[in-house]
């Protein structure tokens, strides 16, 4: 499934226009074991990690606020995405493939979670940017309401640019790839690159850093203790973002290039398949790291983590487990509860998330 296009996969062979052979077996043999068990732990952190973000914001009794719910549609996007993982992993390593259904429906599956992952990390941006920068425009707009209607339209346009990667898609001689229409033959692949690299990597990351650039100024002049872990948490979402998807979306463009035979030797062609194996992976992986960095890092989900562990072990144990905190963590947790609420008093944020 390599370069986000079931089309390259299992292919032994490329030639040019002189009909000479560019073998690549070897790469496709090691892209083979590779992709399958990083599939297979991206699967496994990725489905554990948003199945604790989304217990955790469902079984909460607090008040919900519109970061909540991006918060647990960015989970259900990630979990869409990592649920087809397993799919791929026996797409890759069977020859029989997928069956046409199958191939189908986790092919639109997965573009709709890819795509969906984005655009509600997008949307937690501005979100942070209306909520911070704008608040006092933005306090009768940020509502519980407005949240669920503008993930409605997250999802519809999520679906919508996830159409032109799998609306051709269907099972050919065991492969699961795009049939197109001999009219669409040569422009359909490119686009379909074109898509990813701009809507998928380059307009969200411009916004992002637009948006987090104004909310550190914006911090800077702000004065709250808690300033200083706000930056560094902003700058590391934008940071791992960059790291993860930069290098993938890098090869995509590559691989366009290629179409329009920019690699006629034989090497460069087995070093883009490489580079598409690896580069592949370290992207996908980012939805394993958006709980980490959207929930994990929030004090209230690791106090939820505590209780649930608790909870789990109570029942193993056959009696209650009494939760306490020692006097330090409850002065501590009091004293960082009044900056939490300065800090949402001077950013008008009063439906501060239940994780963050």
């Amino acid at each position: 499934m390599s370069s986000l296009s079931p089309d390259s996969v299992l292919e032994d062979f490329e030639y040019d226009e002189s009909a000479e052979a560019c073998f690549l077996g070897d790469i496709v043999a090691f892209g083979t074991v590779f992709m399958s068990i990083f599939y297979s732990l991206v699967f496994a952190f990725g489905l554990v990690g948003n199945l604790l973000v989304v217990f955790a914001l469902t079984n909460s009794q607090k008040h919900k606020s519109i970061a909540d719910i991006y918060l647990l549609n960015l989970a259900l996007s990630d979990l869409l995405f990592v649920a087809t993982l397993p799919f791929w992993t026996h797409y890759v390593i069977n020859e029989e493939g997928l069956h046409n259904a199958v191939c189908k429906l986790t092919t639109a599956l997965f573009f709709i979670g890819y795509f969906g992952g984005i655009f509600f990390i997008t949307v937690i941006s501005i979100d942070r940017y209306l909520a911070i920068v704008m608040a006092a425009n933005s306090m009768n707009n940020r509502t519980v309401q407005h949240g669920v209607t503008i993930s409605l339209g997250v999802w519809a346009a999520a679906i919508l640019v996830a159409a032109p990667q799998f609306m051709f898609t269907k099972r050919k001689e065991n492969e699961c790839l795009g049939d197109y229409p001999e009219v669409l033959q040569e422009i359909w692949p490119v686009l379909r690159n074109v898509e990813v690299n701009s809507l998928g990597f380059l307009l969200p990351l411009l916004i992002m850093s637009f948006c987090y650039f104004r909310i550190i100024r914006t911090l800077f002049s702000c004065k709250n203790h808690k300033k200083a872990k706000a930056i560094k948490l902003i700058l590391l979402v934008v940071i791992v973002f960059f790291l993860f998807w930069t290098p993938y979306n890098v090869v995509i463009f590559l691989e366009t290039l290629k179409l329009y035979d920019f690699f006629p030797s034989c090497d460069l062609k087995r070093d883009l398949r490489l580079a598409l194996s690896v580069t592949e992976i370290i992207a996908f992986s980012h939805c394993c790291l958006n709980p980490l960095i959207y929930a994990f890092a929030g004090e209230k989900f690791r106090r939820y983590l505590y209780h649930l562990y608790s909870k789990c072990l109570a029942v193993l144990c056959g009696r209650p487990v009494h939760v306490s905190f020692s006097p330090s963590e409850s002065q501590r947790s009091k004293r960082e509860s009044v900056l939490s609420s300065n800090f949402t008093h001077y950013t008008s944020d009063g439906d501060a998330s239940l994780l963050l």
